[in-house]
């Protein structure tokens, strides 16, 4: 097992190297995440000095935050034009599943991510499932689509029998890195241990934000050896 030391901070740990952070906000200007291409390009520059070997942006899409799929574009294309950096970029979206997903999914005006565009990364809202889940996530299927559920750890209303009977529909997990230290409360850290403990994320991703994050990360303890293992082997698959 690879030891952390007390005075090991979660940035500090390596894990970021080498590493594909599958979900993030760092384009800039397009919702809660990131405001200018200043900072995004700050970020970057971080993850270079970490070892991140590419990221996909992942902006939110959904009826409060109807971002357009040429205008996400266009802001993609600007961020790459601005950046000369060895950390490769990729644009998604995190899709939020809700009436415009459904509209969206209808006319194939979509982002998708994977190195055969064939996977959607999707969320629902903390506290409760949208009706037509299981619909839904059929429905993504039928387009062609592998569901990939956003930082499932975060999920309120999720239990061990719902992750299961997701597992067993096809659908694939993606970690946020920084649940497994207490990010976003013990509760959703618990959540993320367990769920990682039983091998059940596919990829990770950061959900980053603003550059905070990283340095809320230099603060913290890294994980334990027994999970950087399991994150090692996670990191070596791709979708």
């Amino acid at each position: 097992m690879w030891p952390f030391s007390k005075q090991t901070s979660f940035e500090e740990s390596g894990i970021f190297n080498g590493l594909t952070d599958w979900h993030s906000h760092i384009l800039p200007g397009v919702d809660d995440g990131v405001k200018t291409i200043e900072e995004s390009l700050s970020i970057l520059r971080r993850y270079e000095a970490m070892g991140v070997k590419a990221v996909w942006l992942t902006p939110h899409i959904m009826e409060d935050v109807p971002n357009a799929t040429a205008f996400l574009r266009q802001r993609f294309l600007e961020l790459q034009s601005a950046w000369h950096g060895s950390v490769s970029l990729h644009l998604a979206a995190e899709n939020m599943l809700d009436s415009l997903f459904t509209a969206r999914l209808d006319s194939n005006d979509l982002l998708p991510s994977g190195s055969g565009a064939d996977h959607l990364l999707v969320e629902t809202s903390y506290f409760n499932p949208p009706a037509n889940f299981n619909a839904l996530l059929e429905r993504i299927m039928q387009k062609g689509f592998y569901p990939v559920l956003a930082h499932p750890e975060r999920y309120d209303y999720m239990d061990e029998d719902d992750y299961r009977r997701l597992k067993a529909r096809g659908v694939k997990f993606q970690l946020n890195l920084f649940s497994l230290i207490g990010y976003y409360g013990p509760a959703v850290m618990k959540k993320a241990r367990r769920l990682l403990e039983h091998m059940m994320y596919d990829i990770c991703g950061t959900d980053i934000h603003a550059i905070g994050y990283l340095d809320g990360a230099s603060a913290r303890k890294g994980i334990s050896g027994k999970e950087k293992d399991i994150i090692e082997y996670i990191k070596g698959c791709s979708i």
